[in-house]
């Protein structure tokens, strides 16, 4: 992991530990600011992908997958910025649905890693994490105060995982 890659998990640690501090904070609204957030972000990530297509990636092996990547987040940030006007619930199942996404793709990045003999047992825990997360929520969606407390329990132990990747030590393979 290079020293961007960290500063850039660290930061997003951070993020979201402000989260969690929004959540118990403004435990009404606080869906509400964490989609708006989320929205910002996955529309700057996907018009990012997409000046790095237009820029580069259109004259690359494979250079395709940015403007995928691009459109889907630019996409998914449009649908998230959408959310802002309609009943909590339906930001809770969004918020809970990128979680058990993000938490089922963190698994199979670590069941790759294991097959390929690398570290993988702290992926796998923040992947299992997210899932476990998503599911727990699931189960309190009518009482809405028990939902924010699980969520934000579930957030800090992810950052907190997160957190610990960022500053573990990489090996870092020469190939003479």
């Amino acid at each position: 992991m290079t020293n961007i890659q960290r500063a850039r998990a660290v930061f997003e640690s951070l993020m979201m530990l402000l989260g969690v501090a929004i959540l118990l904070v403004v435990p009404d609204q606080g869906y509400r600011i964490i989609a708006a957030i989320l929205s910002v972000v996955l529309i700057v990530t996907g018009i990012r992908y997409l000046i790095f297509y237009f820029s580069m990636a259109r004259n690359m092996v494979d250079g395709k997958l940015p403007l995928f990547y691009g459109i889907i987040a630019l996409d998914l940030g449009l649908f998230a910025y959408t959310l802002q006007d309609i009943p909590p619930i339906y930001i809770v199942l969004y918020l809970l649905i990128t979680h058990l996404f993000s938490g089922v793709i963190d698994v199979l990045r670590a069941l790759e890693a294991r097959r390929m003999g690398s570290r993988w047992r702290l992926n796998m825990a923040i992947g299992a994490a997210n899932v476990l997360l998503a599911f727990a929520c699931g189960f309190c969606l009518h009482r809405l105060s028990l939902l924010t407390y699980v969520y934000a329990a579930g957030l800090t132990y992810s950052a907190c995982l997160r957190m610990a990747q960022a500053f573990r030590r990489s090996a870092i393979i020469y190939i003479p």
